[in-house]
C-alpha cells in the first residue's frame, strides 16, 4: 500500500491544468481553461478545469474530481495504479506500507497483465541489446533503417530471439506463470507468440505497455510480415492507436494529428521531430480511434503513399472521421513514396515544407480524385456526385456543410440547389432509419386516469427541499469552512456550532458524514481545508466536494464588468461574500428544518383532532404557535416574506 506521505506528496505535486492537457486540449478562459470532455461526446466544450481549486468538472456529463480521479477514469485504472502513474509524471519516489497477504493477491490481479507486458518488453530489449544475435540481426535492422539509439530506447523496442521458449522460461524463472502469460498474448501452447522479430511496445494513453507489434526478418512466405498481439483484456486494437503516447502533448500543443500507417513511419518522423503522428498499425480507421485523437484535436490529416486502390480504400473510412466532426486533410506523396522513405529522402526541413504545402482537403481532394477518375463518363460522374452527398450528408455541422455544398457544386459542375437537396434527402433518409431503429415494434398504450378515483394526498416535498440546504451547508464548508468570520471565529465553526444538537435532523447520509468529519477535526484543532475532502478517499464524498466546489467555478463575477468599470455597490465580489453566505446558509437550513418541524407538528394536530384528544391537541398547538413565531424571527433575519 502506498504511504500516506507519498500520496500526500503526489497531490501537491500534481497541477490538474498539466494533468488534464496530456489528454484535452485546452483553452485559457479567465482563470480557468476549457475544452471538449473527453468522458463524452460534446461539440460545444463544457470541460473546465480550476488550477486554483485543482479540480476538473463536466457541466455537461457531471464528472469531476482531482489529478488522481482524472486518471483514474480516463485510464480506467484502481487508485494505488493512478497515484503511481502521477508518481512517475512528476518525478516522485513512491514508497509502501506493508500489506497483506490477500491485498497483495488483490494488486497483482489487478495489475498482472501490465505487469508481465512490461517484463516482456524488458525482456525484448536486454535480446536486442545484450545478445550477439539480436545486436547482429534486430539493432542491425533498426539502424539500416536509420533509427538513432535514443529513439530506439525511447519507443522500447527489442527483439525476439529465435528460440522457441525464450521468453517463456524467463518469465518462469522470474515468477510469472503461464497462465497469465497466455492471457497476456505472449506465450501460446506453451511456446512464445513472438519468435524471430523485432518487436514494437504498443502503449496506451498513459504510457503502459499493452501489446506488441513484431516484424519478422527471416524470409519465411508462410509467416505474416508484422504479428500483433491477440485481443486481451487491456489490448484493443480498434481503440488503439501506435504511437499515441509519445504524440498527445505535441498533438495538443499543434492542435494537429498525422496519421500513416505503420511503426516505422511513427518512429522515424518523431526522430525528425514530427512528433504529432500516430499509426492505425494496418487495420482501417475505427470510430474508437478517431475520438481517442478528438480527445487532443479536432484536426486530423492522412498521409498518403501514391498507390491509388490504397488511397480509395482508405478514403472510405475517413468518412466516419467526418461524422465525428473532425476536420481532415490529406496529403498525396510522391509514387512509390511512403512517409518513412520519403523523409529519408528530402531530409526534415523539405518534407514538413511538403506536408503544410501539399495538405488538401478531404471532401475536395476525394471529389478532384474521383472526378479524374470518371472523366467524361456521364454514369461514372453520376456515382461521383452519390459518393460526394453521401460524404457531406454526414457532416454534423450545418454551416460547414453548407461551405462544402458550395464548394462541390462548382468543382461537380452542378447547382447548388440540387446538392442540397440531394444532401438533405440522405440526411433525412438516414434520421427516419434511426427512428426505425430506436422505436420498438410494439408499444403498450398508457393508461388513462380514472376521474372517479380520489385524490391522493401527498405530501409536500420537503424532504428535497431540505437536502438541498444540507448540501449547500456542505458547499460553506468545503468552500470557505477554514476563512475566518471575525477575530475569533471561522466559518467552519459558526456553522458547526449548532450542529452537534442538529446532526440527527440530517436526511442524507453523505452531508451528514462530511460534516461530522469537519466537526471532529475541528474538536481536536486538527486543520482542515476543501482540498481534503477533494482529495477524500470515499470517492462519493471526493464527488460531492467536487461537485459544490464547481458550483462556485461556474457562477463568477463577469470579467466584462470589470473591463467596462462596472462593480457591485451593495455587497463584495461572490468569491469574497463568504461572511454574509454563511450567515444567509445556516438561517436557511435552520429555517427549512423549523418548516419541516411544523409539517410533522400539523400532521399530530390532525390526528389529536381526530382523536379528540384534547390535552394531546392543546399541547401541539402551543408547539405550534412556538415555532411559527421561530420561523418567522428566521425569516426575517433572512430579509424574506413569510406567508400565512
Amino acid at each position: 500500500m502506498i504511504a500516506q506521505k507519498t500520496v500526500q506528496a503526489i497531490f501537491e505535486a500534481a497541477k490538474i491544468e498539466e494533468v488534464v492537457s496530456d489528454y484535452v486540449q485546452l483553452k485559457k478562459r479567465g482563470v480557468n481553461y476549457i475544452g471538449l470532455c473527453p468522458f463524452h461526446h460534446e461539440k460545444t466544450p463544457s470541460f473546465n478545469v480550476s488550477p486554483v481549486k485543482n479540480i476538473y468538472k463536466c457541466f455537461g456529463c457531471g464528472v469531476g474530481g482531482s489529478p488522481v480521479n482524472f486518471i483514474m477514469e480516463l485510464e480506467q485504472l484502481s487508485y494505488p495504479e493512478a497515484l503511481r502513474t502521477l508518481a512517475r509524471k512528476y518525478n516522485i519516489p513512491v514508497e509502501e506500507d506493508e500489506i497483506s497477504v490477500e491485498q497483495s493477491q488483490q494488486l497483482q490481479v489487478a495489475d498482472s497483465l501490465y505487469v508481465v507486458n512490461q517484463f516482456a518488453q524488458s525482456h525484448f530489449a536486454k535480446q536486442l541489446w545484450e545478445t550477439d544475435y539480436g545486436k547482429s540481426v534486430g539493432l542491425s535492422y533498426l539502424k539500416q533503417r536509420g533509427f538513432r539509439e535514443e529513439i530506439i530506447r525511447k519507443f522500447g523496442l527489442g527483439f525476439a530471439n529465435g528460440g522457441s521458449n525464450d521468453l517463456l522460461h524467463e518469465a518462469n524463472q522470474q515468477g510469472y506463470e503461464t497462465p497469465i502469460l497466455e492471457q497476456a498474448g505472449l506465450v501460446k501452447n506453451n511456446r512464445d507468440f513472438f519468435r524471430n522479430r523485432v518487436q514494437f511496445p504498443i502503449h496506451n494513453r498513459a504510457g503502459k505497455v499493452i501489446g506488441f507489434g513484431g516484424r519478422i526478418l527471416t524470409k519465411n512466405k508462410k509467416a505474416p510480415k508484422y504479428l500483433n498481439t491477440p485481443e486481451t483484456d487491456i489490448y484493443n486494437k480498434r481503440k488503439s492507436l501506435y504511437g499515441i503516447y509519445f504524440a498527445r502533448k505535441a498533438v495538443a500543443q499543434q492542435n494537429l494529428c498525422y496519421l500513416v500507417e505503420g511503426y516505422t513511419d511513427v518512429i522515424s518522423l518523431h526522430q525528425a521531430g514530427i512528433e504529432n503522428i500516430v499509426a492505425s498499425s494496418g487495420t482501417s480507421l475505427t470510430v474508437e480511434q478517431i475520438q481517442l485523437v478528438k480527445r487532443y484535436t479536432p484536426n486530423f490529416t492522412m498521409l498518403f503513399d501514391g498507390d491509388k486502390a490504397g488511397i480509395r480504400a482508405a478514403l472510405r473510412g475517413l468518412d466516419l472521421v467526418i461524422e465525428q466532426d473532425m476536420n481532415v486533410r490529406v496529403v498525396l506523396l510522391p509514387d512509390g513514396e511512403d512517409p518513412d522513405s520519403y523523409l529519408q529522402k528530402v531530409g526534415t526541413t523539405a518534407f514538413q515544407t511538403y506536408l503544410k504545402e501539399e495538405a488538401k482537403d478531404f471532401i475536395l481532394f476525394k471529389s478532384d480524385l474521383l472526378l479524374k477518375d470518371a472523366q467524361n463518363d456521364p454514369i461514372k460522374r453520376a456515382e461521383v456526385l452519390q459518393d460526394i452527398v453521401g460524404t457531406m450528408a454526414k457532416i454534423p455541422d450545418a454551416l460547414k456543410r453548407a461551405t462544402y455544398i458550395r464548394e462541390c457544386a462548382t468543382l461537380l459542375e452542378v447547382s447548388e440547389s440540387l446538392l442540397h437537396t440531394e444532401v438533405n434527402k440522405r440526411i433525412n433518409r438516414s434520421a427516419a432509419k434511426r427512428q426505425q431503429r430506436a422505436t420498438p415494434s410494439t408499444t403498450k398504450a398508457t393508461p388513462l386516469p380514472d376521474p372517479t378515483a380520489p385524490a391522493t394526498p401527498t405530501a409536500p416535498s420537503n424532504k428535497k427541499l431540505g437536502v438541498f440546504q444540507e448540501t449547500d451547508i456542505v458547499r460553506l464548508l468545503v468552500n470557505f469552512g477554514d476563512r475566518p468570520l471575525d477575530e475569533e471565529t471561522s466559518v467552519a465553526e459558526f456553522i458547526l456550532l449548532d450542529m452537534v444538537d442538529l446532526l440527527s435532523e440530517f436526511e442524507d447520509k453523505l452531508c451528514r458524514q462530511v460534516v461530522q468529519e469537519y466537526l471532529e477535526h475541528l474538536q481536536h484543532n486538527r486543520p482542515i481545508d476543501g482540498q481534503y475532502f477533494i482529495q477524500h478517499a470515499n470517492p462519493a464524498i471526493a464527488k460531492l466536494a467536487v461537485d459544490v466546489v464547481a458550483h462556485m467555478e461556474r457562477h463568477h463575477f463577469s470579467e466584462g464588468w470589470q473591463r467596462l468599470n462596472v462593480y457591485l455597490n451593495t455587497q463584495h465580489l461572490p468569491d469574497a461574500n463568504h461572511i454574509a453566505d454563511a450567515k444567509s446558509g445556516i438561517l436557511r437550513f435552520k429555517l427549512k428544518k423549523i418548516e419541516r418541524l411544523i409539517y410533522k407538528n400539523q400532521q399530530e394536530i390532525k390526528v389529536a383532532q381526530e382523536a379528540r384528544d384534547e390535552t394531546n391537541l392543546m399541547l401541539n398547538l402551543k408547539i405550534h404557535q412556538k415555532l411559527q413565531l421561530l420561523k418567522m424571527n428566521l425569516a426575517k433575519a433572512l430579509n424574506t416574506v413569510v406567508l400565512r
